[in-house]
């Protein structure tokens, strides 16, 4: 169960800090032990320097992330600050936070990325936006889900709004900023029908320079997840949906409702498909102890569909979507072994 806010922001956010000078206190002594139990291993497995080094940075970013939201708390004591104002300086420090983070994984684990996208439109090269955008997603692990916020925060200028999972508040920088922004945590007995409500909800406002990002596959692609999620929808009578499905080889199949929400809700936003691969297979500790290769290589792509060219009718928008799909699937299967060319960053 999460503890209650006022735990959180008492309890978990100071401990951080704690965390933090010890951690930095200690780093001798950690590099040390590590550096001797890695000597049994071959050197393609030696990560334990790397990770080291990495969790020391990212509880230095997390402190001073803590740090400023705590000033800026300060000086919007008696609503100094407009509500455009505190908006933009809490999104300013999440762009800092992410591009932070994305420097240290290219300096600590020589993290690559490349990324085939459409051309940036004059508007948005200019910061000029016109329209917002839907971003649909594959869900993967955390890494990639974090390059794509970045991505959308610093190329394209855009203010990401983000529907995710409650248990992510125990990460008390992302506790404080997120829920200081037009984002929504979700609790995991919530019905499927709260969760379309948020979705709803945060596209209903959205403004010329924001993006709402939504992951249709609702988790991680898991032999067991795509099989409980076939059946699903065999049960439901959704044959075409359930033979579709059973075509994806990367994907779960993605669940309508929440997509075609933020649609109905903001018919003037265009669609943007995401897909990406690369630290798919890194979601637990356990698995970037086991697989963190030696040099990280992310591959990513999507495209952009017009607003006027989104189809108007249910039926037309869910069958319009798992083509999507079918595209994303095929994306990742020509990408997932091709070695990269080039790096972003």
């Amino acid at each position: 169960m999460l503890p209650p806010r006022i735990i959180r922001r008492l309890v978990l956010a100071p401990l951080v800090i704690v965390l933090t000078v010890a951690a930095v206190v200690t780093l001798p002594v950690w590099l040390l032990v590590v550096t001797a139990a890695s000597l049994r291993l071959p050197p393609p497995q030696r990560r334990g320097t790397r990770l080291v080094w990495f969790a020391v940075a990212w509880l230095t970013l997390e402190s001073m992330a803590l740090i400023a939201c705590l000033w800026l708390w300060i000086i919007d004591l008696g609503g100094r600050l407009s509500h455009d104002e505190r908006e933009e300086r809490h999104y300013a420090l999440v762009r800092w936070l992410l591009s932070s983070v994305y420097g240290a994984a290219v300096r600590i684990f020589g993290l690559s990325v490349e990324i085939d996208e459409p051309r940036a439109t004059p508007e948005e090269l200019s910061r000029r936006l016109t329209r917002p955008v839907i971003v649909l997603s594959r869900h993967a692990g955390p890494g990639d889900s974090v390059l794509l916020v970045h991505h959308l925060l610093t190329r394209y200028g855009r203010r990401p709004r983000i529907v995710m999972k409650a248990a992510l508040q125990l990460d008390p920088s992302l506790d404080v900023v997120v829920n200081r922004l037009p984002n929504a945590f979700v609790p995991p007995d919530v019905e499927t029908g709260g969760v379309v409500t948020e979705i709803r909800r945060l596209a209903s406002d959205m403004e010329a320079d924001d993006a709402l990002v939504i992951f249709p596959e609702g988790g991680n692609f898991t032999p067991k997840r795509r099989g409980r999620a076939i059946l699903r929808l065999e049960d439901r009578g959704l044959r075409e949906e359930a033979a579709r499905a059973r075509r994806l080889e990367h994907l779960l199949p993605p669940r309508p409702n929440g997509a075609l929400a933020a649609i109905e809700a903001c018919p003037s936003a265009d669609v943007v498909f995401v897909a990406h691969t690369g630290l798919d297979d890194l979601v637990t500790l356990g698995d970037v102890w086991r697989r963190l290769p030696v040099r990280a290589e992310v591959r990513a792509g999507w495209w952009r569909v017009r607003a006027e060219e989104v189809p108007t009718g249910r039926e037309e928008r869910i069958t319009w979507l798992f083509d999507q799909w079918d595209r994303i699937d095929a994306w990742i299967t020509e990408h997932r072994s091709a070695p990269v060319a080039g790096a972003e960053g």
